[in-house]
């Protein structure tokens, strides 16, 4: 099989590639961006000359490919009836908006069921729902595969080298740039509880920049703690909640440059940029109140307010220090984007695949696809967040071998190597 794979750095591109070559495809990559990150504009036209050639008569690729879905290439694919197989991992995701959303070459893999049920049900049919996958060959490379570990034995997990005891409120210090050991010797954890990811309060938090009336923010204020209180459930999408009314004020306080490319409906943008002011919240308190109780550490974007009693420490790449950081943190800490409403984000599976023991928000395909309390932990409410966190920081045993039940769930089930034949044999029975 040949792919031509339509890459835009994205974080995980080069693992997926990676299992590509290893599943024998031949692969061959357009690069969208410049060296200094820019869109290069002549990529569309790099991929039409690449679809028109052909071999004896027979076109050269078997698909393109990419994380997200690029209407514009879609377009290009329709014209020379390629398949185009894109995989989604982010969401919201507005292009989904796109007339080329119909285009009969399409095979779209949707992480959140809720989101490919919604496609589903307007009519779309070339739309599939296809959780999110690791790179399990490369975390068994370096040395983050604990399948011949036995709990209660010397060996535990494979430490950070020369790691010692890291007194957590000393600001940036940060023993994740040490090379991984491959040595089996008793575990030297750096963090207790980490976590990894944005906190959203930056320039594109789109709800603090409107000036909504005092009566409206107040309210929508009282929403957002009661949203708050439960994971997996979407309070905002009731109109008893959101009213029309509401509705009206908020669509007239926020504006949104309409581009006629796709096409949005933009009650459901505002409902997204509530959602994300919950995320902001909501992590910002839990993280405050892990903070406060335990020796807490966040790997965020450097422009991230500071969090009292938590130490900041900067953005960890996700192919060398990310792994490093949930193989050797007694507890990472995964609080879904409030957007998700169904799926089973990619850091729950990056957490699991290094090897890292994992606390969680609940969402209904977490429950679905993993055991709680025996593969990895899932909370239902951010006080049960807490208690959950006191728990199995007292709990070394019981947390290593759901750690080691975890990490075996994801290999067997969610490896890049077993999921793109999964991918690409759909392409060929469409």
């Amino acid at each position: 099989m040949r792919i031509l794979y339509y890459d835009w750095d994205e974080f995980n591109g080069e693992d997926c590639r990676d299992a590509m070559n290893r599943l024998g495809y031949l692969v061959d990559v357009i690069k969208t961006r410049l060296p200094d990150g820019k869109i290069r504009s002549s990529a569309c036209d790099d991929l039409e000359q690449r679809l028109k050639r052909a071999e004896d008569g027979v076109r050269v690729y078997d698909a393109v490919f990419s994380f997200d879905f690029f209407p514009e290439v879609s377009v290009v694919c329709q014209k020379y009836n390629v398949p185009y197989v894109s995989w989604i991992f982010d969401c919201p995701h507005y292009p989904l908006c796109s007339d080329a959303l119909a285009n009969s070459v399409n095979r779209i893999h949707i992480f959140d069921r809720a989101l490919w049920t919604e496609l589903k049900e307007k009519g779309f049919g070339t739309v599939y729902h296809t959780p999110l996958a690791v790179n399990a060959e490369r975390m068994k490379e370096s040395g983050y595969d604990l399948s011949g570990v036995i709990v209660g034995t010397e060996y535990s997990r494979s430490p950070v080298a020369g790691s010692v005891e890291v007194e957590q409120r000393l600001p940036c210090t940060d023993p994740c740039n040490a090379p991984v050991s491959l040595s089996h010797t008793e575990p030297e954890y750096i963090h207790d509880v980490s976590f990894i990811g944005n906190l959203y309060d930056n320039e594109f938090n789109f709800y603090d920049q409107a000036d909504f009336p005092e009566g409206i923010r107040s309210y929508l204020g009282d929403v957002f703690e009661a949203q708050q209180q439960i994971f997996g459930a979407d309070v905002i999408s009731d109109e008893r909640v959101i009213s029309e009314d509401i509705m009206e004020v908020l669509r007239h306080q926020i504006n949104f440059e309409d581009t006629g490319k796709f096409n949005i409906d933009y009650n459901e943008v505002i409902l997204d940029i509530l959602r994300k002011k919950i995320t902001v919240l909501e992590r910002r308190k839990i993280l405050e109140e892990l903070g406060r109780r335990f020796n807490a550490v966040v790997y965020t974007t450097p422009d991230a307010k500071e969090i009292p009693g938590v130490t900041m420490l900067g953005t960890a790449d996700y192919m060398d220090r990310m792994p490093k950081i949930f193989h050797n943190s007694r507890i990472n800490i995964n609080i879904t984007m409030r957007c998700i409403h169904s799926g089973i984000p990619l850091r729950v599976m990056d957490v699991l695949a290094a090897g890292g023991f994992l606390l969680t928000s609940y969402t209904p395909e977490i429950e679905e696809q993993f055991v709680d309390g025996k593969e990895l932990a899932i909370a239902r409410t951010p006080e049960e967040m807490i208690e959950k966190t006191a728990y199995y920081l007292d709990h070394e045993e019981e947390r290593k071998q759901i750690a080691i039940n975890g990490q075996r769930k994801v290999f067997e089930k969610f490896a890049y190597t077993k999921m793109l034949p999964e991918i690409f044999g759909k392409n060929n029975r469409n």
